[in-house]
Order: structure tokens, then C-alpha cells, then sequence
């Protein structure tokens, strides 16, 4: 009797539970419909009704976290090629956060979650449209670019064994944000990893450069010089190590010119002049020995060849 009792109890539970299934089935249908009926500049964002945090989602997936990973990658994917939804970068930095929580191992999405970053960057800068969600378009597209950054940098505290992306950071601030300290440090950081190929060495020299360190940038490619492996890399230092005497040779031309018009009130005709008139104890040459181009009319210095042509 007990028996009975026990089964009629276990089948009234299993009944109400497919109807409680049922019922938030469909009210989950209706939902979706109603909000499917929503012109989305009216609610902007609309195809992102609520978005949890990884970590909830870690519990929520039963164990299949990677599975989870997969699924929100795939369809983000599908999401941000979409361009018809304008606001679609606003959640990006979030969505993919979710992923690596997920997953910290799942090497693409932080370097198809960065790409993506930079290519809505670019997107809002040139797009007719006004994207931008109330603020300017720059602050948006720097916004974007932050998020890259922060995508990134998961990755590599997710996966401190992997180079690839220090590596992506540092291109992205030297190319895309013209943040030449920030793509040092970054290529510093990659330099570090067991496993970076050695031209990353050459690109923080460069950034070096390009940020105006051009002490530290001739130390470092004269280095590079020294050290190369083969005639190629030889040849590449040579070429910068080139650019960088004449980078700094060529300011201190131009100066001892424009000290030279403050007292005579005209630029010197030709660069011995500066000697002869103690503005300079001699004129220094090219690294191959060769003189520099001096415009009397402008009072500035070029080398006779490109650092790349030689």
C-alpha cells in the first residue's frame, strides 16, 4: 500500500514538473515574440535581453563550461558580423569576458574578440551612420579599442604561457593607437615569454624610436646588430640603426640652422657655414660616411638615401 502511495506521489511530482517546464516554455516563446515585435532603434539592444556573468554561468552550465564557451562564441561570431544592429559593440568587452570565464584555455576568442574590437573601431570612425550611442564617435572608437586591450590582457593572465598576446597588444597600440610607450611595454612583456619569436625585440626598438627615445633605440638595434643571427636581421638593424643617426643628426643640424637665423636673421647657405661660425665644432655624416642634403631655403637636413634603399 505504501508502495502505491509512494509511485502516486513520485508520478503527481513528475506531472507538475513537465507542466512547470511547459509552462516556462511558453513563457519564454511569448516573451521572445513580444520583444521580436520591438523596432529595435525604439529599444536599442534588444536582441540582448539580459546577460549574466561568467561566473553565475560556470554554475548554471552543469559541468559543461567548455560546451557553454563554444556556443556563446559561436553565435557572438555570428552577432558582430551582423551590421544591421548598431549598438552591437556596446555589451562586446562583456560577452567575451563571459567566454574566457568559461573557458580560460579557449585560445581564439581573445584574439577574434580583439579583432573584432579594433574592426568596430574602425567601423564607427568611418561609418555614415551614427553608431556611437550618444557619446562622440573618437570616445566610442577609444572605448572599443580599451576593449581590445582588456580581451587581451585575460588572455594573457589566462594563459601567461602563450606570447601571442602581449604580442597582439603591443601591434594594436603601436599601429592602431599610435601609443608608442604602451606598445614598448607591451613587447617588453612579450620579450619575456619562453617562446617569443625574436623579432619581437626589433618592434619594441622601433616603438623606442618612435616614442623619441633615440638613445635607448640606437643602443638597442646596435645590440640587435651585433647579436643577429643571420645577414637579414644584420641588414634590418643596419638600415634602423641608419635612420636613427640620421634622425638625430639631422635635429641637431636643423637647430644650430635655426640658431643661426636668430642672430644673422637668415638661414646659413650651406652647413659648413654653421662650423666656421662655431654653431657646430664639425658636420657629422651619415652612417655610411656619406654628407647630408641641406636646403638653404628651408634650413632643413635629408639624407641623401632612404634608410630602407640602401
Amino acid at each position: 500500500m505504501g508502495e502505491r502511495a509512494t509511485v502516486r506521489k513520485g508520478s503527481a511530482a513528475a506531472f507538475l514538473l513537465v507542466v512547470f517546464l511547459l509552462a516556462a516554455a511558453a513563457g519564454i516563446a511569448a516573451l521572445k515574440a513580444a520583444t521580436d515585435r520591438i523596432v529595435r532603434r525604439e529599444l536599442p539592444g534588444s536582441s540582448i535581453i539580459y546577460i549574466p556573468s561568467g561566473k553565475f554561468l560556470k554554475y548554471a552550465t552543469f559541468g559543461y563550461r567548455a560546451l557553454a564557451a563554444d556556443a556563446i562564441y559561436l553565435w557572438s561570431i555570428q552577432y558582430y558580423s551582423t551590421p544591421t544592429i548598431d549598438d552591437r559593440f556596446d555589451h562586446l568587452d562583456h560577452i567575451f569576458a563571459i567566454i574566457n570565464e568559461l573557458d580560460p584555455r579557449f585560445q581564439d576568442p581573445y584574439e577574434v574578440g580583439a579583432m573584432i574590437a579594433v574592426d568596430g573601431a574602425r567601423e564607427v570612425l568611418s561609418s555614415a551612420r551614427d553608431i556611437s550611442r550618444g557619446r562622440g564617435r573618437q570616445e566610442y572608437a577609444r572605448s572599443l579599442i580599451q576593449a581590445a586591450f582588456a580581451i587581451l590582457d585575460r588572455g594573457a593572465a589566462n594563459n601567461p604561457d602563450q606570447w601571442v598576446y602581449p604580442f597582439n597588444a603591443g601591434h594594436i597600440a603601436l599601429m592602431t593607437l599610435k601609443d608608442y610607450p604602451l606598445a614598448e611595454k607591451y613587447f617588453e612583456r612579450c620579450m619575456k615569454i619562453p617562446g617569443a619569436p625574436e623579432f619581437i625585440e626589433r618592434l619594441r626598438a622601433n616603438a623606442m624610436f618612435k616614442k623619441g627615445d633615440l638613445k635607448t633605440s640606437w643602443e638597442t638595434w646596435l645590440d640587435i646588430y651585433r647579436r643577429a643571427p643571420d645577414e637579414r636581421t644584420k641588414s634590418i638593424a643596419s638600415n634602423h640603426l641608419y635612420n636613427v643617426k640620421a634622425t638625430i643628426d639631422g635635429a641637431a643640424l636643423e637647430d644650430a640652422a635655426a640658431k643661426y637665423r636668430e642672430r644673422f636673421g637668415r638661414l646659413p647657405e650651406d652647413l659648413g657655414t654653421l662650423v666656421r661660425t662655431g654653431f657646430l665644432s664639425e658636420v657629422p655624416r651619415d652612417l655610411d660616411g656619406k654628407d647630408y642634403l641641406y636646403d638653404p631655403a628651408t634650413g632643413k637636413v635629408k639624407t641623401a638615401v632612404s634608410p630602407w634603399k640602401r
